[in-house]
């Protein structure tokens, strides 16, 4: 598991900084102008090794044990607040996201770790959201714990992936991924940061629809 796991981790390196070799061979040989297009593309591939950096840093973290302890909050204000956060980039892929929010919904969570477990799940379903489609973020109390789900329309996860989906570098589609973005770690922090608060995730896709899950502790344990 090591092996495999320094494998995906040096595979997700190299090709942001062979582009970026590329880019910079181009510029001091001449074959490309220095234009605000290159430097553009330069400046996506650095934001996309500063991001995973930033997540292996959070995967190691995790890894080392939780850092903080859990607290009271109101789970109805964290996932509006993430959803707000979240508009823009889906009105700019021409979707809409809807809530469907209880009053007030006390739960236990790091605040910080919720929020990031709220931001990837949103930002996966921007990014696998076809134009025109839409969000659905649904938040209910259950019996011994709270539910909150993220939805979106879209082609789906074919089922033979729905159990591998929260493993590190796991990816559906390798070459529609990586196009995309994805480094395949969002979902592996989102199930590391839930399962360090005592609580457990899934996901389940079928007729055209996605729904990623998390569930956390009640205040009252």
């Amino acid at each position: 598991m090591r092996r495999e796991f320094i494998a995906n981790a040096a595979h997700e390196l190299r090709t942001p900084l062979t582009n970026l070799k590329g880019y910079l061979e181009a510029l001091r040989d001449g074959v490309v102008p220095p234009d605000p297009a290159v430097f553009g593309s330069l400046w996506d591939e650095a934001e996309r090794l500063v991001r995973l950096s930033r997540s292996l840093d959070t995967l190691a973290e995790g890894d080392a044990g939780p850092s903080r302890q859990p607290v009271e909050i109101d789970l109805v204000r964290a996932i509006r607040s993430a959803v707000d956060l979240a508009a823009p980039a889906a009105q700019s892929a021409g979707l809409r996201i809807f809530v469907e929010l209880p009053a007030r919904l006390p739960a236990r969570a790091d605040p910080d770790g919720l929020a990031q477990v709220l931001a990837n799940l949103l930002q996966n379903a921007v990014r696998y959201t076809p134009a025109e489609g839409s969000i659905t973020v649904h938040a209910e109390a259950r019996r011994h714990d709270v539910l909150v789900a993220v939805s979106n329309t879209g082609p789906g996860i074919p089922p033979a992936d729905l159990a591998h989906v929260f493993e590190r570098f796991y990816r559906v589609e390798k070459s529609r991924d990586a196009a995309r973005g994805g480094a395949g770690i969002g979902l592996a922090i989102v199930r590391q940061i839930v399962e360090a608060a005592g609580g457990r995730v899934g996901a389940e896709s079928a007729a055209g629809l996605t729904r990623f899950w998390f569930s956390l502790p009640t205040t009252g344990g």
